[in-house]
C-alpha cells in the first residue's frame, strides 16, 4: 500500500440557521492511501456522511458551507475548484454509493443505460461502447445475466440487487476512489456479506481506495484496513484496525465496542446439509423431515416446556402445555396452527390462472406468556407477513390463529377486538410510523381514548407515564416527530404501542435502522419492560446477533417455514439447517481474525 491519494486536513464545515452558527466538522484532519479500506464509524449526526459529502462538496443545503481546512486530491485543492471542474471529479475520480439505492436510482430509466449514462458523460463514448461497457460492468457487480438485466427497471430488483446497480453507477465512470455510505444497513445478513465481499474484491481487482461509512464495527473488523472514529463533528480516533478494536483509546470507541452484539465464539458451523433450491413438498422426506431433525437436535438441551415446541411433539389447538414444577403458565398465549398466508403472483399459470406465492406455509408455533421470541430469516422469508396475520392485518388462507382461547379463522371479530386491545406492534420505520402532524402526546393520547383505557382527565397523567416508562422526558409530548432523533422516535412509537396496557408486543425490525449505541439502548429497554410489565414478546429481526441477546428462544424462517426452532443458546452454540449456518456464517464480527464467510459453501446456497 503506496501514501495518500487523497489528504484532508483541518476540515471544517458550519451550518448557519436563524443568525446561528453551528460546527457539523470540527477541523479534522486524515489521510486515505492508495489500495486501502477506511472505515469511518460514530453514530448518526457524527460527521461520517458530512465528510464524504464535503469532499465531493454536495452538501445538503446552502446553510452548510465549507468554512476552512483542505482537500487534498493529487496537486488539487477540492474546496477552491470551481463547480465545473467538481463535476468532472465526481463520477469521474470520485464515486459514490449511497445508502438507500431506491432513492437515487431513478425509477423510470433503464438500470443499464444509468450505467452507460456516465460512461457517455466522462469517456465521451458512443451510445452502442456505452452500452456493452456498462454490460460488463454490470457482470462485474454480479448480475448473473447482465444482458437481459440491462433493460430492468430499479423496482424489478430486490433490495440486494439494487445495491448492486447503485454500485456499478458509482463503478462506471472508472473512479480511483469510491465513498460507500451505509451500503448495507438495510439489508439482510447474507446480502450484506455479498456486498462487503463485493467491495473488497473490486478494491483488489481495480485497485479502488475506498471509504466506507458506517456504524456496525463488525463490518469495519472484517472489510477495513484502518478505522477512523467520529462523534459530533470531531475526530476522536484513527488507526489500524487491530490497534483501534484491541486497544481503543478513546472512552467513545469502547462504548461502541461494549454496545456491539456479539455471536458466541463456539458456533458450529461445519458439516452444512444441503438446501434445497426450491421450496419442497411437505412430508418427512423433504424440508419437513430435515426441520424435525434440525428441532429435535437442539430439543436435547431445552427446557422442557420449549421442548414441547418442536415439531410434532408441539400441543394440539385448545390443549394445554406439560405442567411444570414452579412455573405459573401452563396454556400458551398465542397458538399458531398450520398457518397458510397466500398472495397471488402477478404471472398466469398453465392454464391461464394466476399461482399463488405462499409467503407463510404451514407455519405452528406456540408462544408462552412472558416469553420472547425472536423470529428471524432474510426477507421474503415471511417473517414480517406472519406478524401482520397474527393482528389480522392480512387475511388468513388456512390454519388457525388462537389468542388466549379465542380462534382468528373462527370467530374473527370476537378475536381482532381482543387481540388488538391485549397486543401491540412496533414498527421497523420510527418516522414512517409516526403521524407527521401530531405531537407525540397527541398519538399517544388517541390511543388511550380509543381503547378507552383511562379516564379522559387522566390522559394527560398517562401519557406522562409512559414516557418515563420509555425513557424519554415528559416535554417530549409537545414535540412532533420531525424534533426527535431515530432513537427517540423508536421510543415514542414503543410508548404508543404500550398505552393499550398489551401482553404481547411484536418488534417488526425495530432497530435496523439505528445505530450500535441507540440499538443496545433499545434493546435494554425491551429486556427492562419485559420484565417489569411481564409482556410477552416477538421480535422479528434479520440480525441474529441482536436475537441471540434478547430472546430465550429464536425461530428461523425460510420461504415461508419454519426450518429451525430452539432455544437461542443451543441454536446460536449448534445450528442444524444449512441455512440458520449461512445467516450466522454471514454476520460481521469484531473480531478482525474471523472471517468474512464462516461458511464459504453456506453462502453459496443464499439467493443473490
Amino acid at each position: 500500500m503506496s501514501g495518500p491519494i487523497l489528504s484532508i486536513r483541518d476540515l471544517t464545515v458550519e451550518a448557519r440557521l436563524d443568525g446561528e452558527v453551528r460546527t457539523l466538522l470540527d477541523a479534522v484532519s486524515l489521510d486515505l492511501n492508495r489500495g486501502e479500506i477506511l472505515g469511518l464509524v460514530g453514530e448518526s449526526g457524527s460527521g461520517k456522511s458530512m465528510i464524504c459529502r464535503a469532499l465531493v462538496r454536495l452538501l445538503p443545503s446552502r446553510a452548510i458551507s465549507i468554512t476552512g481546512g483542505s482537500v487534498m486530491l493529487g496537486s488539487r485543492d477540492l474546496t477552491r475548484l470551481n463547480e465545473k471542474s467538481m463535476q468532472a471529479v465526481r463520477g469521474g475520480e470520485i464515486g459514490m454509493i449511497f445508502q438507500n439505492p431506491t432513492s437515487h436510482l431513478d425509477p423510470v430509466m433503464r438500470i443499464g443505460d444509468q450505467v452507460a449514462e456516465g460512461i457517455r458523460y466522462h469517456q465521451n463514448a458512443g451510445r452502442r461502447a456505452a452500452k456493452s461497457a456498462a454490460i460488463e460492468i454490470l457482470r462485474q457487480v454480479g448480475f448473473p445475466d447482465p444482458v437481459r438485466q440491462y433493460e430492468n427497471y430499479a423496482h424489478e430488483f430486490s433490495g440486494g440487487m439494487r445495491q448492486r446497480a447503485m454500485i456499478a453507477v458509482a463503478l462506471s465512470c472508472n473512479p480511483d476512489i469510491l465513498i460507500a455510505d451505509e451500503p448495507t444497513t438495510a439489508l439482510d445478513v447474507t446480502i450484506q456479506a455479498q456486498i462487503l465481499q463485493l467491495l473488497m474484491d473490486l478494491r483488489h481487482s481495480k485497485g479502488l481506495s475506498i471509504i466506507l461509512i458506517t456504524h456496525d464495527l463488525g463490518i469495519v473488523a472484517q472489510t477495513c484496513d484502518r478505522i477512523a472514529v467520529l462523534r459530533a463533528g470531531k475526530l476522536l480516533e484513527i488507526g489500524p484496525k487491530r490497534q483501534v478494536l484491541s486497544a481503543p483509546k478513546d472512552p467513545y470507541t469502547i462504548s461502541l465496542l461494549k454496545s456491539h452484539p456479539s455471536m458466541p465464539e463456539e458456533a458450529d458451523l461445519s458439516q452444512s446439509e444441503p438446501l434445497a433450491p426450491s421450496s419442497p413438498q411437505r412430508g418427512e422426506g423433504g424440508l419437513q423431515g430435515r426441520m424435525r431433525g434440525a428441532r429435535s437436535a437442539n430439543a436435547e438441551q431445552e427446557h422442557p416446556l420449549i421442548a414441547s415446541h418442536a415439531l410434532g411433539t408441539s400441543p394440539r389447538r385448545g390443549e394445554e402445555a406439560p405442567a411444570l414444577v414452579g412455573t405459573v403458565p401452563t396454556r400458551p398465549l398465542l397458538e399458531i396452527d398450520d398457518l397458510y398466508v397466500r398472495f397471488p403472483a402477478p404471472g398466469l399459470g398453465l392454464f391461464g390462472t394466476r399461482k399463488p406465492i405462499a409467503a407463510v406455509n404451514g407455519v405452528s408455533l406456540r408462544i408462552m406468556p412472558g416469553e420472547s421470541v425472536g423470529i428471524v430469516g432474510e426477507s421474503g422469508s415471511g417473517k414480517s407477513t406472519l406478524a401482520r396475520a397474527i393482528l389480522g392485518l392480512t387475511p388468513l388462507s388456512g390454519g388457525h390463529i388462537t389468542f388466549e382461547g379465542s380462534d382468528l379463522a373462527q370467530q374473527r371479530s370476537r378475536t381482532l377486538a381482543r387481540i388488538r386491545t391485549e397486543a401491540a406492534m412496533v414498527f421497523q420505520d420510527p418516522y414512517g410510523a409516526l403521524n407527521p402532524r401530531l405531537t407525540i402526546g397527541d398519538m399517544i393520547g388517541e390511543v388511550l381514548k380509543v381503547q378507552n383505557k383511562v379516564p379522559q382527565h387522566q390522559i394527560p397523567e398517562r401519557i406522562g407515564e409512559l414516557l418515563d416508562l420509555v425513557g424519554l422526558d415528559r416535554e417530549f409530548a409537545t414535540r412532533k416527530p420531525r424534533s426527535l432523533s431515530g432513537g427517540q422516535c423508536q421510543r415514542a412509537g414503543i410508548a404508543r404501542a404500550l398505552a393499550v396496557d398489551p401482553k404481547l408486543v411484536i418488534a417488526d425490525e425495530c432497530v435496523a435502522a439505528l445505530d450500535v449505541t441507540i440499538q443496545a439502548q433499545i434493546i435494554d429497554l425491551f429486556r427492562d419492560l419485559k420484565t417489569r410489565m411481564n409482556l410477552t414478546l416477538i421480535f422479528i429481526a434479520h440480525d441474529l446477533a441482536i436475537v441471540r441477546n434478547l430472546c430465550e428462544r429464536v425461530v428461523v424462517m425460510y420461504r415461508g417455514e419454519i426450518v429451525e426452532e430452539g432455544r437461542s443458546d443451543a441454536v446460536f452454540a449448534h445450528p442444524q439447517h444449512a441455512y440458520t449456518k449461512a445467516l450466522i456464517g454471514a454476520i460481521p464480527d469484531i473480531n478482525p481474525d474471523k472471517p468474512l464467510l464462516a461458511d464459504a459453501s453456506a453462502h453459496q446456497l443464499m439467493p443473490a
